[in-house]
């Protein structure tokens, strides 16, 4: 799509993957759109996005930052005292915050996220089988075998995995299982820890407090891989959540945002 022409690809993935803004022809189609950038945007990114929006004929946009629109999404009051602490995990980046009275408190935004994850799974099967799968595959085996622990309560079945073979470069078949998949993401989601408890240490006493009672809560595609919340609640020792449709709590919020645009003051203008 041309709009995304304009967007820095970071960025780009991030609003695609949150499907906040309506395109038809290259023109933006609502006159109002507001879009969801990342936490960590910098001020000429933000310009990027602004400019690309108003290119393509909105009237004027707002901008919310993704860890905000996806607390909203799974119906978390972010203007009350209490803090919340939010992590969507989407195609590109992930973004973990502490939200309290409206606002971010802090946050970090790293750019490991379900993209990675893919890769990952790509260059496993290539170094340890020796078989090259294309994105589309890897992906698949993501959704139907990802795991973010070696062991499982519930394990699935092993997953067929079909590519060409590195050494003879014939179509090949070979069965993969779920802790190999655990294996291969084990890196990524190590970073995604780190940042993760980088964020806790920066949060004022008062704000743990808070989080030690309500737990952390997951959204994006990536929280839906198997044991992830295990695995956090492991690392933090703290409850954690995972969103009821995560996949669509960015834009579930950004919605929800846009419909109350004179209500919440954190959209950006």
């Amino acid at each position: 799509m041309g709009f995304f022409s304009f967007l820095t690809q970071e960025i780009a993935i991030d609003l695609g993957t949150a499907n906040t803004l309506i395109i038809w022809n290259d023109k933006v189609v609502v006159d109002e759109p507001s879009i969801v950038a990342p936490s960590g945007i910098t001020e000429v990114e933000k310009r990027a996005v602004r400019d690309s929006a108003e290119h393509a004929g909105a009237k004027e946009v707002y901008l919310i930052h993704e860890p905000m629109a996806a607390a909203i999404g799974i119906g978390i009051d972010v203007e009350e005292p209490m803090g919340n602490m939010i992590i969507d995990i989407g195609g590109g980046t992930s973004e973990i915050a502490v939200i309290a009275l409206g606002g971010i408190v802090c946050d970090k935004s790293i750019r490991i996220a379900g993209d990675d994850f893919t890769n990952d799974i790509e260059e496993y099967m290539r170094r340890q089988h020796n078989i090259l799968v294309g994105e589309r595959t890897a992906e698949q085996i993501k959704i139907e075998i990802g795991a973010a622990v070696p062991e499982l309560e519930n394990p699935p079945e092993d997953y067929a995995v079909r590519g060409r073979d590195l050494m003879t470069g014939v179509p090949k078949e070979i069965m993969v299982s779920y802790t190999e998949i655990a294996h291969a993401l084990d890196k990524s989601i190590a970073k995604i820890e780190e940042a993760i408890m980088s964020a806790l240490e920066m949060t004022p006493p008062e704000l743990s407090a808070d989080i030690f009672k309500t737990g952390i809560y997951l959204a994006g595609g990536g929280s839906m891989l198997r044991g992830l919340d295990k695995r956090i609640g492991a690392k933090t020792s703290l409850p954690v959540h995972i969103a009821d449709d995560p996949l669509r709590a960015v834009a579930r919020g950004t919605s929800i945002a846009l419909k109350n645009i004179h209500k919440f003051q954190f959209l950006i203008r």
